[in-house]
Order: C-alpha cells, then structure tokens, then sequence
C-alpha cells in the first residue's frame, strides 16, 4: 500500500497561484511497528527496482496495478538509497520452485526486503517458462526447466508451483540434501511434517537443519492470517472455539485470477458479458462461497483446511472450528471475521493489549474515527491488522470475544511467512 500524502500547506508570504484542490482523504495508513522477527519496509515501485527487474516476467499483474494510482498518492521509496546484497559465499544455495507465478515473484521480493543471504539461487519453472531471462539484484538470470537434478547442491528450496509438482518434486529435493518449505496443501497432514507459522508454533522446526534433507509445510494463507491474531489470546484465555469467516482476494487463486477480475470489470463497466475461465460465474461486482470443491459434510475444502491446521498447529484436536469462507472481489490481501470462545475470561481492554505487543501484528481499532483493518490497508505490507475488538454480547461475562482481521494473502499469507520459515534455518 502507498503512503498516502496531503496537500502542502499554502504559504501565505510568497504569492503564488492557488493550489489545485485537495484530493479525497484517503484511508488512514497502515503504521509499521517493531516486530520480534525480522520485518522490513516493503518495495513500493518494484517496477523502478534496479535490484528486482520484474517487468521482465510478464504474468504480473498484483504488480502493475499499484502503478495505476494516481501521482499525487505516491510516497517516497522506504528502501535505501545504498543497495544491499543477499549474495554472499557463506549463505545457503536456494532454488525457487514456480519463480514467475504470483508467489514465486514474491518470493523473490521478500529475499530482497530482508537481505536473505544466499551464494547462488536456481530459477526454477515449467519447460514452457524455461530460457527466458530477467534481472534479480543486478544481476541476471535464466529461468531453468525443473527436472529431479535442479537439486543437486541446494540447501534451501522454497516451492509454490501446486500440489501436484510439489508432491512430485519436494521429495526428491528433500532426498538430495535440501530442506524444502512448500506453500501447496500436498504435506500440510502427513505427520512428522512441520506446519509452521514462526510467531505461532516456531518450536516445531525443532530438529529441522540445513544439510539435513527435510519438507517444510507452509500453511494454508487463511489460517496464517487467522491464528496470527487468535493465537496471542489462545495462549492467555486458551480458545475453546472459533467462528470463522473469511473475505479472500483474487490473489488466493493466482495470478489468472486477479487478471480475470481485472477483465472483468472492464467488461462490467462497458456493458459487456464478462469473461469466465478461472472462475465459473461473475466475479467482478460480485461474490460467492469460495471455488474449493464441496465435502460430503457441506464444508468445502478452503474451510476445512482452516479446521484441520489449526488444530495441527495448535496441536489441539479438540478445539472446535467452524469456518466459512467467501470469495470477494478484492485484488489482494483476505479479511476475516473471528469469534472466540475461552476457557478462562479475557476482556477486551486487555485482549487490545495482548495483540498490540504481539509480533507480526497492527492494532487499527479506532471507534472514534471508524477506522479499522481494510484489504487496502495491508496490501504489501508484513504485519496482519486486526481490529473491532469488542466483547462477544453472544457469550456470557468475558468469555468471547469478535474481531477483524486483514492480512496481505501473497505476503504473510504465503511468500514471506515462507522466507521466515527459511530464516529459522541460518
């Protein structure tokens, strides 16, 4: 998200023309704050990017559709003006498996961000990808066709090209040496397969090192973003049960996706039918139950992969999830509805003072001025924003508690949570 800037004030002691007008304040932005884990500013104008060339893989369009907001709304870069290398002769090998999809891009973005240090990266994508060529911190590089031998000497591979090739591939990069962290659903239940969210359950990286061949689960975005506002209170008041609703973004289905929203509502808007391939039915001006197939128990699998996890990643078979989620016609980032239920009471004074000192965590929860988390918010931002923190009148005492939440589905959904998954190794 772009910081966004008013009007200078008018100098009344220099006669100069009259400034044009203000433009319509804008929502309140989001305002960084320390995080216990690493968290950099993220890249604003990735296009102008001397060090990430990426308007050199063209299926980009969560990228260049920053660049349509008006001048007057765009800040001054956050980065350095000194460029920072991640390339050095002590860093891990990596590969990135799926490197020109939306969260293979990303992917990238965050290394960079967070000057994770590496001597060399693998660019790994289909055969139809394979040969063309683009820019990564200065320096240049061919995208290679993945095959069982694009392993051999890597120690970190990070992996978000589908079930199917991660189910194919993560064992045999996981064979040759490397520890793979997978953004698919394949690993997320099999046992003895860690499901990490680094500020929820970093103790199940436990025994997990590089040189020694191992497959690391990254979660579904969705309980990313959930359990990183639920779980500081679970480990206050013990949460005993959740209703989740969920608002996901174009963003969680790819690429394809977000261009078909952007199609589409062109389409709508000129009168025209809208285009459906990724999707069935209208997107654009519209929503629906999410487009994950349906389970003989009426839930489909978007939401039970929110009650599975959980209960994984809290190692809780117990706790009680009831999830719905619902495709809505956002570019990027997911906003979720969060009720809790606790064993032990947890008021909302101190339940706002709980997640206002938790890492990866913003509190927007200003009733005064209506301001709470929105998509636009955090979109490219680290930090989930959680907001609407009011007593559950549904439960008795101090019992409940219901919340917002919005979190950037490439960020923290999925890139970055992975790269710190990675970061737990060095």
């Amino acid at each position: 998200m772009l910081d966004w800037t008013g009007p200078l004030p008018h100098n009344k002691r220099k006669p100069h023309p009259p400034p044009p007008p203000p433009p319509v304040s804008p929502p309140t932005p989001l305002k960084p704050r320390p995080s216990r884990i690493k968290s950099n500013p993220v890249i604003k104008r990735r296009k102008k990017n001397p060090k990430m060339q990426a308007a050199t893989i063209h299926h980009q369009p969560h990228l260049r559709l920053r660049h349509r907001l008006p001048p007057t709304t765009a800040a001054p870069s956050r980065r350095p003006t000194s460029i920072r290398m991640g390339l050095r002769d002590d860093g891990p090998s990596l590969a990135i498996v799926g490197v020109t999809g939306a969260v293979g891009q990303e992917f990238l973005s965050v290394l960079s961000d967070r000057d994770f240090p590496y001597s060399s990266i693998r660019m790994l994508a289909s055969r139809r990808s394979a040969g063309r060529r683009f820019t990564f911190e200065e320096r240049e590089y061919v995208i290679e066709e993945l095959t069982p031998d694009s392993f051999e000497g890597v120690d970190v591979a990070l992996f978000s090209a589908g079930g199917s090739v991660s189910r194919e591939f993560g064992p045999v990069a996981a064979a040759k040496g490397a520890v793979v962290v997978d953004n698919s659903s394949a690993f997320r239940m099999v046992p003895g397969v860690p499901l990490v969210i680094p500020e929820v359950n970093p103790e199940a990286m436990d025994g997990v090192r590089i040189g020694n061949g191992a497959i690391v689960a990254n979660p579904n975005c969705s309980t990313i973003i959930c359990l990183m506002a639920a779980t500081p209170l679970h480990r206050v008041a013990k949460v005993t049960r959740m209703v989740v609703d969920t608002y996901q973004a174009a963003s969680g289905a790819g690429a394809a996706a977000m261009e078909e929203l952007e199609l589409q509502t062109r389409e709508v808007l000129e009168g025209k039918k809208p285009t459906c391939k990724i999707f069935s039915q209208q997107y654009a001006f519209n929503l629906f139950s999410h487009n994950s197939a349906l389970q003989s128990n009426g839930y489909n699998e978007e939401e039970m992969k929110l009650v599975n996890e959980t209960r994984k990643i809290w190692s809780d078979n117990d706790i009680k999830v009831t999830p719905t989620c619902i495709r809505v016609p956002v570019m990027r980032a997911h906003a979720e509805s969060i009720k809790l239920q606790f064993e032990k009471p947890l008021d909302e004074n101190t339940a706002r003072e709980i997640l206002s000192n938790a890492a990866g965590l913003v509190v927007i929860d200003d009733r005064a001025t209506n301001s709470f988390p929105t998509p636009l918010k955090v979109s490219n931002k680290d930090d989930i924003a959680v907001g609407r923190i009011r007593r559950d009148l549904s439960t008795d005492g101090d019992y409940g508690l219901s919340i917002f939440v919005c979190g950037d589905q490439i960020r923290k959904g999925a890139a970055l949570n992975a790269v710190q998954i990675a970061e737990m190794l060095l």
